[in-house]
């Protein structure tokens, strides 16, 4: 009988009814409240007169207005930089004692976030309240006497002029509290080997020694890590090594484009419950299992606005324009699609952290992903957001009985005409051509802006199947493999450029 089980699932099922309805518009106004106090005297504050704002009746009307949206390179080049020349009280009280390293999906250069104490606070609280909403997934006492395996970045972090320095992941691994340290697999060894590939290697020579209930990661990487897990001792199935193995918690990207290929790793069906951890903070969780949307952290580290994501507020490269209408929670419409916008305890203000999101139930705050704002493909006016790409590609894996993990696009010129050129990460054999036709035919019946660029300026589709190996192996060469590492799924012409030289080169 799992007695500890029963037990920590009791706690967690009191502790659940205990706390309540919540009210996401009130914990917000209280959020901007506390941001606002806490970082009134640092020379932001000073400089956008945060004191003057508390003294409002609104002041969440006076932040907006007065303080400009920001993105990493506005942070850090008017502010951050600071930071590293010695200074205290920037955007935050005192000096962050780690910067979380992202390069994202966009670039080879790192950005250098700041993640305060509050910020490791924030996210390890709303840890402990996605644990809590896991009463509301009916899962047997023993399932809390299991392993949890994160695979995440190294946990050997950078010692640099003070502080230390990793990806997200690799920080809040290297933060766990005492309680959970008997659960956390690989461990604190593993978890510090830098090399993915020699991590993965390690973990499949003890897996055998775990008894896994449940996994952490980012889809892609994850499923690199069950194969090997599966090659090593020769299994069918992860299932014949974890056989309790009951739940993955996905994160960094949408999981329904990994879906297929995932579920063929599995014996038997295990619950999938989607986070959303940025470098910035712990955003969003799924709390129930209604649904697969996620509930935004309302009441921790971190205040949201939103903007409408409409053309003519979205400049070239993903940045709004200056005078884009924000607005906050209590104002947000279901169904409709916004650049979130957020102000967090690690001294980030009105920043734009590039995801773009719809409200599937207001009431209780809960939201889906459907993008980010510099892959949104608009080039000749076809208006895709990455989930209808998402979309796109789950209709041919159901046509076809394909499965498609990874895949990357671009609005090509192509002898002064525009076409829409696919790489599709694939093991199965399906012709080009069909699979172009029917991609078009989709986007076309599914998508209105589409069918009318079909009609102008877009000629047509162009598709190519590659091994998905090849965007693993494109990630590992321009930025590094595992941890918060995700592929490219919209390029602009001269990394696209580089990424077809790639394939060349390759094959």
């Amino acid at each position: 009988m799992p007695i500890i089980g029963n037990i920590i699932k009791g706690f967690i099922d009191v502790r659940d009814k205990l706390s309540g309805e919540k009210n996401p518009v009130e914990e917000q106004q209280e959020v901007l409240k506390k941001l606002l106090t806490k970082a009134k005297d640092t020379a932001f504050g000073k400089n956008y007169r945060f004191e003057e704002m508390l003294k409002a009746k609104r002041p969440e009307v006076g932040f907006s207005q007065t303080v400009p949206f920001h993105d990493y390179n506005k942070m850090n080049d008017e502010w951050w930089h600071l930071l590293h020349e010695g200074r205290k009280d920037v955007t935050w009280p005192g000096e962050p004692d780690y910067f979380a390293l992202s390069s994202g999906t966009t670039g080879k250069t790192s950005k250098r976030i700041p993640v305060t104490d509050e910020m490791i606070a924030a996210i390890r609280e709303a840890g402990i309240q996605q644990v809590y909403a896991l009463s509301n997934f009916d899962l047997p006492a023993d399932f809390f006497e299991k392993g949890i395996l994160m695979l995440g970045s190294s946990t050997d972090l950078q010692q640099v002029d003070g502080h230390k320095e990793g990806e997200i992941s690799g920080i809040s691994a290297s933060n766990i509290p005492n309680w959970f340290r008997g659960y956390y697999k690989p461990g604190e060894e593993i978890a510090e080997i830098d090399d993915w590939d020699q991590r993965v290697q390690k973990i499949a020579e003890q897996a055998a020694d775990w008894d896994i209930g449940a996994l952490s990661g980012i889809p892609s990487w994850m499923e690199l890590m069950l194969q090997k897990v599966i090659d090593y001792h020769g299994l069918n199935n992860i299932h014949e090594i974890w056989p309790n193995l009951q739940v993955y918690t996905s994160g960094g990207v949408a999981f329904g484009p990994y879906k297929k290929s995932f579920n063929a790793l599995l014996g038997k069906p295990i619950t999938v419950i989607d986070t959303y951890l940025a470098s910035e903070g712990f955003v969003a969780f799924q709390a129930r299992p209604e649904t697969d949307a996620m509930q935004l952290v309302t009441d921790g580290g971190i205040y949201f606005e939103f903007v409408p994501f409409q053309p003519e507020y979205i400049n070239q490269d993903g940045s709004l324009v200056k005078d884009a209408p924000s607005i906050t929670l209590d104002q947000v419409e279901k169904g409709t699609d916004y650049v979130l916008i957020i102000s967090t305890v690690s001294g980030a203000w009105r920043y734009i952290i590039g995801d773009t999101i719809e409200f599937t139930d207001v009431e209780r705050a809960e939201i889906k992903i459907t993008g980010r704002t510099k892959f949104f493909l608009n080039t000749v006016g076809s208006q895709l957001s990455v989930n209808k790409l998402d979309d796109a590609v789950q209709f041919l894996e159901d046509e076809f009985s394909m499965k498609i993990p990874e895949y990357t696009l671009c609005a090509n010129r192509i002898e002064d005409e525009f076409y829409h050129c696919w790489y599709l990460g694939t093991e199965d054999h399906v012709d080009n051509e069909k699979l172009a036709t029917s991609m078009d035919n989709y986007l076309k019946s599914a998508n209105k802006n589409y069918k009318v660029a079909r009609s102008k300026a877009l000629e047509g589709v162009k598709v190519t199947t590659v091994t998905p190996e090849m965007f693993y192996d494109w990630n590992g060469r321009n930025k590094k493999k595992g941890g918060q590492v995700k592929m490219e799924r919209v390029m602009g012409e001269d990394k696209f450029a580089e990424w077809e030289e790639f394939i060349q080169q390759q094959s």
